[in-house]
């Protein structure tokens, strides 16, 4: 098979058709009538299912996958990696954000030898003042402290090589951060700027504490800089008491001072808040030790519409 295109969906009811629609037009103007696409339902409570059960019966080279529940858009988009057969994956969104048609220079970038070809946004269309300046603060400051380097302002819009999807399946982490997973595998990785559109309807589904889950997830997976901090910290507050031990003993011998119970409890506050820090990132860490070390399946398949390979009700990363 030459294409797959990999669909994670949660509550995309009110876009999909127009999106099944441009995404199978474009498809068969790159690959003629050779691919698949894999829509992942995402537990979504609207009628996102219904309508991949209707894609497939009307055709079938739509391939649906029904998560049990909700799992979050990087397992959504891992469970469908898993599932792709072509010997090029698109990674996309069906919010229609990222346009269908950019298939096709995805596509001729590749035929120059590239193994993984990715979007990079020159401009957020629609989207708040927040979402774009926290967008810009997360990705250049998860680059200054990432020992992987990781493309500014991209998603997981990108078009990848067999062997690249193969190595992503084969990685086991469970906190997964795809764009930064890619970035690491290497290889010859070209970027294509563009415009993103707005939302062809309904509403963003990535909310505020969402989204600080997939900072940490990203700091945390490819970067050990928070680690090194809470060190820097350590190393600060022993100069700092060994400072204020050299202060207190001056004072008792050559001044008249009487001790103050405010600098004494500002000094017990400052150390304690570091100390809480410090054991705030280790537990971080040691967390994700303990999820990964359950060996839990990373995601619980349903049902699955159409497609020929058979597949388990319960799927890991490894």
């Amino acid at each position: 098979m030459r294409l797959s295109i990999v669909v994670p969906c949660y509550n995309e009811a009110d876009v999909l058709p127009a999106f099944n629609r441009r995404m199978i037009a474009t498809c068969e103007a790159v690959a003629g009538g050779d691919f698949e696409i894999i829509y992942v339902n995402d537990g979504s409570t609207d009628a996102t299912m219904n309508w991949i059960v209707r894609f497939n019966e009307r055709d079938s080279r739509i391939v649906g996958i029904d998560l049990f529940r909700n799992h979050g858009h990087q397992l959504a988009a891992s469970a469908g990696l898993q599932m792709a057969r072509g010997e090029r994956t698109l990674l996309i969104d069906a919010d229609l954000q990222d346009p269908p048609e950019l298939l096709a220079e995805f596509w001729n970038e590749m035929d120059q030898g590239y193994d993984v070809v990715y979007g990079q946004r020159s401009r957020r269309v629609g989207e708040s003042w927040f979402k774009r300046v926290s967008a810009q603060l997360f990705y250049r400051g998860l680059a200054s402290i990432s020992e992987t380097a990781i493309p500014l302002d991209t998603g997981d819009f990108r078009l990848m090589n067999r062997d690249v999807v193969d190595i992503l399946n084969d990685m086991p982490e469970r906190h997964r951060f795809l764009r930064g997973m890619v970035a690491w595998i290497g290889g010859r990785q070209k970027v294509y700027v563009y415009e993103r559109d707005r939302r062809a309807a309904g509403k963003t589904k990535y909310t505020f504490l969402k989204m600080v889950s997939f900072a940490v997830d990203a700091v945390t997976g490819f970067s050990t800089m928070p680690l090194r901090i809470a060190t820097y910290l350590a190393f600060a507050t022993v100069l700092a008491t060994a400072l204020l031990a050299a202060y207190v003993l001056y004072s008792y011998l050559f001044l008249d001072v009487v001790a103050g119970w405010t600098s004494l409890g500002v000094i017990v506050l400052a150390v304690s808040a570091i100390q809480m820090f410090a054991i705030g990132v280790l537990g971080e860490y040691l967390g994700r030790l303990y999820v990964q070390s359950q060996g839990r399946p990373t995601m619980l398949v349903k049902r699955r519409v159409g497609g020929e390979n058979s597949l388990p009700k319960q799927m890991d990363a490894a």
